[in-house]
């Protein structure tokens, strides 16, 4: 039996491109979803855009502390078997769910999977290939390099059961910018990620995005973020020389 997996997208003045991460979700050929976003009362035409949809999916609207708060209470609100979140700028592809929902149902002892994601820019188009086949390669080899030396996890392809949650909490709200790989280092704990070859989202960079404008301070989150769980000299050295490494190619690209 196919499982019920709820999908959260925290929400924010997003309303170029929530159309989009909204069908993308609403299209997908699996039978058993449950959508909620969670918006921090937009004012733009997010809101507008949402109710639309309002009987397919729901929607709390309300301020909260930040994103990482909006996740936590949709995951708080949750009722399927596997969870994620989509943030408001990025999508599924065809196809994701059915391939969740089967390998999670094939697999009932894997706690959590992730897979490939396309890079694509304001229009969608596709973006920093290298970037992405560099991650894929780390992701093919030992945590270490992929947990360890960086975070290679893609975030918007990643799904979990929901039961981790008695055993870890929620995501910690102290983080904006490495949320996600804090969760990642938890989940980590109880068991290494199942990897999916194939691409199962596109993740968005824009000119307003964190990963498109603030990496500096994200750097800085991600070693002490990093530097929470992985004690040994080596891994640290590699991680903080990963990072400045990293951090010279985006400035001399931007």
């Amino acid at each position: 039996m196919q499982p019920r997996i709820s999908i959260i997208t925290p929400s924010y003045n997003q309303g170029k491109f929530i159309r989009q991460t909204i069908e993308s979700v609403l299209s997908q050929d699996y039978p058993n979803i449950e959508y909620i976003i969670v918006d921090a009362l937009s004012t733009d035409e997010t809101l507008p855009i949402v109710g639309e949809y309002k009987d397919r999916l729901t929607l709390i609207a309300e301020r909260d502390s930040g994103q990482t708060d909006a996740i936590n209470k949709g995951l708080r609100l949750a009722t399927g078997d596997i969870v994620c979140w989509l943030n408001s700028d990025d999508y599924f592809l065809p196809g994701t769910l059915a391939s969740v929902g089967d390998f999670f149902a094939d697999n009932p002892d894997k706690l959590w999977l992730t897979g490939d994601c396309q890079i694509v820019d304001q229009a969608g188009r596709p973006i920093q290939q290298p970037v992405r086949h560099y991650k894929r390669l780390l992701r093919s080899l030992t945590p270490a390099l992929y947990l360890g030396m960086t975070n290679a996890i893609c975030q918007p392809s990643t799904f979990w059961r929901r039961s981790v949650h008695t055993q870890l909490g929620f995501l910690t709200e102290s983080l904006h910018y490495t949320m996600d790989y804090d969760w990642w280092l938890r989940l980590q704990q109880l068991q290494p990620p199942a990897i999916l070859p194939q691409p199962l989202t596109a993740f968005r960079i824009h000119a307003d995005s964190k990963g498109g404008n603030q990496y500096g301070l994200q750097f800085d989150e991600d070693y002490q973020t990093f530097a929470r769980y992985w004690a040994g000299t080596p891994i640290r050295w590699l991680h903080r020389l990963h990072n400045r490494a990293i951090t010279s190619v985006y400035n001399l690209v931007k």
